[in-house]
């Protein structure tokens, strides 16, 4: 790969030809903390990087401990997170199925010459169940 370094202003400009092992690395620490290749030349250039502070073996193993009880923690709850989305989808249903026959309801009334109620309640729990 061959880098281009171009001065602001001016005419002066430096070519570098750079190793695939070089170009490799650059691209693996990209997508390692999710920046462009041209940003790590940069800031490579410049001089930009941080220093760890601490001791980054600790961090890491402290990172595995809390990513391991993460999953240990994902794995008990998914069932639960499973029956409250089947809960709430029967609840969906149910509100339609009631939605229905609070339609026929009211068809039934005018028919029958009576007054059709407003089921205010009913019809704010049926949206609310809609919705979510």
């Amino acid at each position: 790969m061959r880098l281009i370094v171009k001065p602001e202003r001016g005419l002066g400009k430096i070519e570098v030809e750079l190793s695939e092992e070089t170009v490799a690395a650059i691209e693996r620490l990209g997508r390692l903390y999710g920046v462009p290749p041209q940003r790590i030349v940069e800031m490579a250039l410049r001089g930009e990087f941080k220093r760890p502070r601490g001791v980054l073996k600790e961090l890491e193993r402290r990172v595995g401990e809390l990513e391991e009880r993460t999953w240990r923690l994902e794995k008990e709850y998914a069932p639960l997170r499973f029956r409250a989305y089947g809960l709430s989808e029967d609840n969906r249903l149910l509100a339609i199925e009631l939605s229905g026959l609070l339609a026929e309801n009211a068809q039934l009334r005018r028919f029958l010459g009576m007054k059709p109620e407003r089921n205010v309640r009913l019809r704010r729990l049926i949206s609310y169940y809609l919705k979510g």
